[in-house]
């Protein structure tokens, strides 16, 4: 299989499913959107937690501590006591945010269309 190839399209490491491995869970793409449209690219952990209903500490402290790994968001520490603690969008993370917003945009306009969709499992919606 040739680089370029038609085939590579469909490999393990392909840029689709590295897109999707990166937004697997759902908190990733909730906290991008959420620092972008609410809090301009920045905000403190608090103010962050009560802008996703429904996101619990450990879950949002485990999200950014792998949006700050894979390079979506810096943390920043105040020299304040307690420390201040506020994450950042970065360059990346900005250029990750342009098609969760497509997506979320998508949604909004399709309401309907998502409203057709069988019960999942795991939906909190009733």
């Amino acid at each position: 299989m040739q680089p370029g190839s038609p085939e590579d399209d469909w490999r393990e490491d392909c840029a689709p499913r590295r897109v999707l491995e990166l937004f697997a869970t759902k908190w990733t793409s909730m906290v991008l959107h959420t620092l972008h449209a609410r809090h301009a690219g920045r905000s403190r952990t608090g103010v962050l937690q009560r802008s996703l209903p429904g996101i619990s500490k450990k879950m949002l402290t485990q999200t950014l501590r792998e949006m700050e790994s894979s390079g979506l968001v810096t943390r920043h520490v105040g020299s304040t006591v307690p420390p201040a603690v506020e994450y950042r969008l970065t360059e990346l993370g900005n250029r990750f945010v342009e098609p969760v917003e497509l997506l979320y945009g998508w949604g909004r306009r399709n309401a309907d269309a998502l409203d057709q969709l069988g019960r999942r499992s795991t939906a909190r919606r009733t």
